[in-house]
């Protein structure tokens, strides 16, 4: 809607001053405010209220065009055997922006075409959707604590040379813990696998170097239970999933999913008995643990994952404070390592690829081994959700180039100027009280000042309020 004129370019039709013209400049002033006002209160509410939810249409705005490189490098991965199909999901400022199912869901026994509503194994995306939130409601609650040894809540971790590894520790992967339990020797069972990872000795000195281990979040996991009195499934669907309405998001899929559903699950490969694995954990590990696990063993689809995605970007959506997002999603690793990890969460480090490009040191994100993983971008307010099968009917292909690829577009395609801002060619701006630099405050939860730390960051920190002329939104200090 046009503005008015104002009130000395009114007149009438015969040239005379209108009545307003003879009214106080102070009248005419306030006139003037008060119809600029109801302009934009009209305007204001023209315009459609913005949702978060999961839109069944594919696109919006001219994401067509804009994402037509997505849809060449997804379908020439499917042409080169890479993956046999994908679920892509792009938010963006609060919607879905683009929502696109490719090629197939199976490939054996039967071809079957892939479908959005397709529900894949995760992998060890269960580490950041289920444990780690799981750990930080905990801590929220006041019933665990990040700095405490583990073996406060489960007394018998202590064993050989454990009993000073903590939470954080096991959260950013620097416990020293082996990657995962040993497969090698038959045994079956949640409770031995337990047992398992509490005789484990450290493989490294605790907090002296970042080694990616299942075993880590296998001891989480029944940290979760111990301190809930909860199984790991139970509390996940309790106080996860349902607040979410994650309705497509499980462990074990139950018995109703396998009578109307077990042809929407993505298989996965054929296990050591030449079974082909669907609607059972792909992972070793968790299956013999019986399909629920901290470390994998969890299915969902794209759009379940995209209300996840998009509940953190709004600060929790209710299952975590904005604060708590925050902690566990800024660089929480030892101030001297050399890779940036949240708690669970990867920020900068070699398992990163999914980020691309273009995206900024900021963002957090995840993989699964058996194709799937997201990028979330708090800077640009922008998700990645890229599921695949991609063990499918065999293991051994590497996706890596292709996660990168695709979030380097979709970057690109939601605005360089925006989701850039922090790379690293962006200069910041002097304030005028200090120089402007990228090194962040940091304030453990239990209150405990920890060093500072030197990254590119793109987001406000908890630490302190942003410097209003810093492109970095971390307080130079």
């Amino acid at each position: 809607m046009a503005l008015p004129p104002t009130l000395s370019q009114r007149t009438r039709k015969d040239g005379a001053p209108s009545r307003t013209d003879t009214l106080p400049a102070a009248l005419r002033a306030l006139l003037f405010v008060v119809m600029v006002l109801m302009s934009c209160t009209l305007t204001a509410a023209s315009q459609p209220a913005r949702s978060a939810a999961v839109p069944t249409s594919a696109t919006h705005r001219n994401t067509a065009h804009s994402f037509g490189a997505v849809d060449a490098a997804i379908e020439q991965a499917i042409h080169d055997g890479s993956i046999p199909g994908a679920v892509l999901i792009v938010g963006h400022d609060g919607q879905v922006i683009y929502r696109k199912a490719y090629g197939s869901r199976a490939l054996e026994p039967r071809r079957e075409q892939m479908t959005l509503d397709t529900i894949f194994d995760l992998a060890s995306l269960t580490k950041v959707i289920v444990t780690t939130t799981a750990v930080m409601q905990l801590v929220e609650q006041g019933k665990v604590r990040l700095n405490d040894p583990v073996a406060k809540y489960l007394p018998e971790f202590a064993q050989n040379g454990k009993e000073d590894i903590t939470v954080r520790q096991l959260l950013t992967h620097y416990s020293g813990l082996e990657p995962d339990l040993d497969l090698k020797t038959a045994w079956e069972g949640k409770e031995t696998a337990y047992r398992m990872a509490f005789a484990e000795t450290p493989a490294d000195v605790p907090g002296s170097k970042f080694s990616y281990s299942d075993i880590n979040f296998i001891v989480l996991g029944a940290l979760v239970e111990r301190v809930t009195g909860e199984a790991l499934d139970e509390y996940a669907a309790r106080h996860i999933f349902a607040p979410l309405k994650m309705a497509h998001t499980r462990f074990v899929p139950p018995l109703a999913w396998r009578a109307g559903w077990i042809e929407k699950i993505a298989p996965t490969q054929y296990d050591e008995n030449e079974h082909m694995l669907r609607g059972v954990v792909h992972d070793p590990t968790a299956r013999r643990m019986g399909g629920v696990a901290g470390q994998a063993g969890l299915f969902s689809t794209g759009d379940d994952l995209a209300k996840f995605a998009q509940a953190l970007l709004n600060g929790g959506g209710g299952i975590l404070s904005a604060l708590l997002v925050e902690k566990m999603t800024r660089p929480e690793q030892p101030p001297s390592a050399p890779v940036l990890r949240g708690f669970g969460w990867d920020i900068d480090s070699p398992f990163s690829s999914n980020r691309g490009d273009l995206l900024p040191v900021g963002g957090y994100g995840h993989t699964g081994f058996t194709g799937t993983s997201v990028w979330i971008d708090p800077g640009s307010q922008t998700y990645v959700v890229l599921l695949t099968n991609a063990v499918h009917p065999v293991a051994g292909k590497a996706i890596t180039s292709l996660r990168g690829r695709i979030a380097t577009i979709v970057a690109a395609s939601v605005g360089r100027e925006k989701a850039s801002s922090a790379t690293m060619t962006a200069q910041p701006t002097k304030p005028s009280s200090s120089p402007a630099t990228v090194k962040m405050k940091s304030v453990d939860a239990d209150g405990t000042k920890l060093p500072p730390v030197n990254v590119p960051w793109n987001r406000p920190s908890p630490c302190s309020p942003p410097e209003p002329t810093a492109i970095f939104a971390c307080r130079p200090l």
